[in-house]
């Protein structure tokens, strides 16, 4: 089962690459809870530290960053490599309650008469803390307000999980960890690309014992990731691909001074460079991934920087 697995806590300096030593659990095998390891996936250090350090001493930690940073990931990564069992849930405005801590469900009891009973099915919640689950509550700042509060007395130090339905209260598994990812830092939207966010309780907020920021990787680092996931077009010109990661920095910084409403994130750079394979046109495949979703006051801007990072270079496809 689950829940007997047990971890030791071995130095992981040499997995992640870190310069310092480290410390954390890690699992014997692998099992269906895993995530698969993506080995071309590049892990910032001070991130992966941060995560570390939560993972081990059992710390909630709280992972903040713009949209296409890679937050998820990064944890789902780090599990991957720990073969540590992971449930990622996404806080929408559509979780319920009930999917989190369970309902009473009617059904029909094996044997002869064929009774009907009454049981409580546990939720998700429930049996992520009843085993060495790394639980990552996604988009923790899109929740309903009385949702999150269900994880009020989790977020302690020895946190608890009190179930009103079953009258009973749930300890965690020794090796369970609560890790959640954000777009905003509690404070609501100001930028406007995240509608649905709310503002956070602040007194829950800081329940959170480590806040991690998470930005956007080193050009030369984006770039290598680029061309592994688009191998193709690694062999036909790594300029172009550098000059893209150019491009995709000149409309964060702009973002950042707000004369940007929208910026290129990795997510899209991949995209584009997919769609370029495809239609062996650059400008075609930016506009198809990027370009015509920009709003019209954004259109010459765009096209500025398009031509700064891009225009005046000869790439062969």
């Amino acid at each position: 089962m689950l829940a007997n697995i047990k971890p030791k806590l071995v130095d992981i300096s040499k997995l992640f690459s870190l310069d310092q030593q480290q410390f954390c659990w890690k699992f014997n095998k692998s099992n269906p809870w895993v995530p698969e390891i993506d080995e071309d996936y590049h892990f910032d250090a001070m991130v992966t530290q941060g995560l570390l350090l939560g993972l081990e001493h059992n710390k909630r930690v709280l992972l903040q960053g713009l949209h296409g940073t890679g937050k998820s990931t990064h944890i789902e990564q780090i599990a991957a490599r720990l073969n540590w069992p992971c449930l990622r849930l996404n806080l929408d405005a559509y979780m319920t309650r009930s999917e989190l801590l369970g309902r009473d469900v009617i059904k029909k009891e094996e044997g002869k008469d064929g009774s009907v009973v009454t049981s409580f099915q546990e939720g998700l919640l429930i049996w992520a803390l009843k085993n060495p689950v790394i639980l990552i509550l996604d988009e923790y700042d899109a929740a309903r307000p009385e949702l999150l509060f269900i994880f009020q007395r989790l977020l302690e130090a020895e946190g608890k999980l009190v179930v009103f339905d079953e009258n009973k209260v749930v300890d965690p598994h020794p090796y369970f960890r609560l890790l959640a990812t954000c777009n905003t830092l509690g404070f609501g939207d100001t930028s406007g690309l995240y509608q649905g966010t709310q503002i956070l309780n602040q007194g829950q907020l800081d329940r959170w014992s480590m806040i991690i920021p998470m930005d956007f990787l080193s050009p030369k680092d984006e770039a290598h990731m680029i061309m592994n996931r688009v191998p193709c077009l690694k062999e036909k010109n790594k300029i172009l691909v550098g000059a893209m990661v150019a491009l995709a920095n000149l409309t964060r910084q702009s973002f950042k001074q707000n004369t940007l409403s929208l910026f290129l994130s990795p997510r899209t750079l991949i995209n584009w460079a997919e769609l370029i394979i495809y239609t062996k046109n650059i400008q075609q495949a930016f506009d198809l991934a990027f370009g015509n979703r920009i709003a019209e006051i954004d259109r010459p801007l765009i096209e500025e920087l398009y031509q700064r990072a891009l225009g005046n270079k000869d790439f062969s496809l």
